[in-house]
């Protein structure tokens, strides 16, 4: 087949979890299909990353979108438009025209829009078009601006953005001739407000640098307690901080010499603390090989989630890389894992604490629990398998 994919990031390196997902699709799908790739881009340095991508594709197409989103232009378009701010700080001018061209000089199978907020650059067609939302926008959306100050919290214009995205979101999940989500919740949500939307699940899976060849031995007597995130998402932030004043001040008191490492892009805006027993690591988004390391050394990998969205691919490396995963109900949302299975669920400080303690404590426990979630993630969770079932998808248009 030949794809037309537009995507709202250059998908390499492969650091948030949007970029993993559609970096490993690429080169799978590759295999058996051309491709020809429009992605947007915010700063002239993602250029760079082009030649990593060649290889998976026939055409590449960088086109330039705001490189800050919080510029006059963008705020002054979303007040006085229709148009909601995450569309406006993605669009680009540059891709819808190239997109347009595209169409009239090539035959496309299918186009493939990953997010809803790159298909205002799609132009009116027959071709099908496979919707992919790798999370529901307006709920997000609408976590971000709960969580604002209370001052702002109910200043008019995020009310008014809010509706403006949730419009749009749904008005291009009926444009697009088929939706497809990565978790169940999400297939859910979309056809309790949509029934009519033809509708796929195809689940993120675990990049194959992140799956060890054999589970090492773990030392429980020096354990160190991991959390990995990208920290431009609200998401990371708040479980970030809930691990460091809510999760640790009680951990140290029951485990004296447990460590936690925190790291990610962006963690600089965690600050600097001065608990040595607390390491925060800013990753920058190519170092892929220091990612790597910090999921094959540490020991136990916690995950309080409580905001929507997100990809959970964060989960599924530590699973792959012979962690043990304690996480809230939210962060495993849309995985098939199973409580004291293959993964342990927590919802509050204590209930944590304790958990981490039984982990670190009970040998078995801990061998138990992280054996079973490398081998789900060996059978379940396998971009070559989901990268098959989304051609179906393709397929069945």
């Amino acid at each position: 087949m030949k794809i037309l994919m537009v995507t709202p990031y250059v998908p390499y390196p492969p650091s948030s979890g949007g970029q993993i997902r559609t970096y490993n699709l690429l080169k799978y799908l590759s295999q058996n299909n051309e491709i020809t790739l429009v992605a947007l881009y915010k700063n002239d340095e993602e250029k760079k990353y082009e030649s990593y991508l060649e290889k998976y594709c026939k055409q590449i197409y960088l086109c330039k979108r705001p490189s800050t989103p919080w510029q006059f232009k963008n705020i002054f378009k979303t007040i006085f438009s229709t148009s909601p701010f995450l569309v406006v700080r993605n669009f680009s001018d540059e891709a819808k025209i190239i997109i347009k061209k595209l169409l009239l000089q090539e035959k496309f199978d299918v186009i493939h829009a990953e997010t809803f907020y790159v298909m205002p650059h799609i132009p009116e067609t027959k071709i099908p078009t496979v919707l992919v939302e790798q999370t529901i926008e307006y709920k997000v959306y609408k976590h971000f601006v709960n969580s604002l100050p209370f001052y702002l919290r109910f200043f008019i214009y995020f009310d008014i953005d809010i509706i403006k995205l949730k419009y749009w979101e749904r008005f291009y999940w009926k444009k697009a001739s088929a939706v497809v989500v990565v978790s169940s919740s999400d297939e859910k949500l979309i056809k309790s407000e949509e029934p009519q939307l033809k509708t796929s699940i195809i689940p993120n899976c675990v990049g194959d640098e992140m799956i060890t060849s054999k589970l090492e031995n773990k030392n429980l007597k020096i354990p160190t307690i991991f959390f990995q995130g990208n920290f431009f998402w609200l998401q990371n932030v708040e479980a970030a901080k809930f691990i460091i004043n809510k999760i640790y001040p009680q951990l140290s008191q029951e485990l004296p010499k447990v460590k936690v490492v925190i790291a990610g892009q962006n963690a600089k805006k965690l600050g600097n603390l001065i608990d040595k027993n607390i390491n925060i690591i800013n990753i920058e988004p190519d170092n892929i090989d220091k990612v790597k390391e910090l999921f094959k050394k540490n020991t136990l990998f916690i995950a309080p989630i409580f905001g929507p969205g997100g990809t959970r691919l964060k989960i599924l490396a530590a699973m792959g890389s012979g962690m043990p995963v304690i996480s809230s109900v939210t962060g495993i949302e849309g995985l098939e894992v199973t409580n004291n299975k293959n993964v342990v669920i927590a919802n509050d400080p204590g209930e944590f604490v304790i958990k981490i303690k039984e982990l670190l404590t009970n040998k078995q426990l801990y061998e138990k629990i992280r054996v079973n979630a490398y081998k789900l993630v060996k059978e379940k969770y396998q971009w070559s398998q989901t990268a098959k079932e989304l051609e179906s998808v393709y397929k069945n248009l």
